[in-house]
Order: structure tokens, then sequence, then C-alpha cells
């Protein structure tokens, strides 16, 4: 591809290989990469090349490879999960980041499709309630959509906020989910007298 980096070895003189394609999918081309331990970018955009280019920089000294005919049906079945974001995810991941962002995303994982969750209420699960900024910086800096489900995380009065894929995707993904018929369950912390609609939130104090 245009402006690949020559190839950089890593520690043990192994070169690492990242394997990707782009496909169309409703909101757009899609592209995904993964290495052999797993899926490490799920990236949403309007130009194929633009999303490539930001693979290259994420990667910058990986051997960037065309995925093959078997490595293209997993990229289908990461756009099922486009068009269908309920589905529960069974592909494996390999996400990189630091220690908090992980932390972070293992969090967003276990929001429920059809719910969402504030900043600060994902803050407060993994004990650091006045990290919201924090947690909005590492949603932000999400590699994987869809599969880490940073689209289902709204301000404390519901609003979308902002989106890495774009604002209109982020509504796109909430609204499958919600004709999906997954149901809307509660937010921190569980309550029984009654459910809340999608991206109705409790206020923070």
């Amino acid at each position: 591809m245009p402006g690949r980096k020559p190839k950089i070895s890593r520690p043990g003189g192994r070169v690492e290989s990242i394997r990707f394609a782009v496909a169309a999918s409703s909101l757009g081309p899609v592209l995904v990469a993964a290495t052999g331990k797993g899926i490490c970018a799920i990236f949403m955009g309007d130009d194929p090349a633009a999303l490539a280019a930001d693979l290259q920089r994420r990667f910058p000294h990986a051997e960037l490879e065309n995925g093959d005919e078997a490595f293209r049906h997993r990229v289908a079945t990461v756009s099922g999960h486009i068009e269908a974001p309920g589905l529960g995810w069974d592909l494996p991941l390999d996400l990189r980041g630091t220690a908090f962002q992980q932390q972070v995303w293992r969090a967003l994982r276990g929001i429920p499709a059809g719910t969402t969750a504030s900043y600060t209420g994902i803050a407060g699960r993994i004990g650091r309630p006045a990290a919201g900024r924090a947690v909005a910086a590492a949603c932000a800096a999400n590699p994987v959509a869809v599969a880490v489900p940073c689209h289902r995380v709204v301000r404390t009065d519901g609003g979308l906020s902002g989106y890495r894929w774009g604002v209109s995707r982020k509504r796109a993904l909430l609204d499958r989910e919600v004709a999906d018929g997954a149901g809307p369950l509660p937010e921190d912390p569980p309550r029984k007298d009654k459910k809340r609609p999608l991206g109705s939130l409790p206020s923070t104090p």
C-alpha cells in the first residue's frame, strides 16, 4: 500500500504480520485487521484508503498483508455484527492499550445490548468515580468498533456525545439494537421499580 513503512523486527527478530481487508456495510466501508492472536482493529469510515492509512499509523512497525479468502469470511462475520450489533461476539480479540484503557474496554463489553451507560457510570464501575473524562478518552481510543461497544456509552443526560466513527453511526447502532428486540436494562445500581428506556440515565451527583 502507498506509504508503507519498512519492516521492523520485534524483539527476537520477528516481524509482526497483520492481515486486513475492507468490506462494504450499510454504515460505509469497514476495515478489519487481525494478528495471529485475534482481531486488533475494526475501523468504520467513508474512505477505504483512509482506513488503511489509519491502520498503518496505529501499527507502524507491522507488515500489513491483504487478507485471503478465509480471512474475508471473518470480515463478513464482523460486517454482520455491524448490521445487527446486538449479536453476541465470539471472535478472538487482540486489544492493545494502557492498563486503564484495557480496564475501561472490559467494562464496556459488560454493557448489555439495547442499553446505555454514562461515562461517569463506567468510571464508577471500575472504581474510579472521578475519571469520567479519562473514560471518554479511552472510549475514543477504542480500536475495535462494535466488538468493544463504546457506542453504548452516552452523557449522563442521555445525549450521544461524540463517537470516533461518527455520531450518526453511533445512533444507527443503538437504534438497531433496540430494533433487534434487546430489552433495556437498568444501569448502576440495578433498580427493581421500573425499566428505563434507551438513553435515559439517572443524574449523577
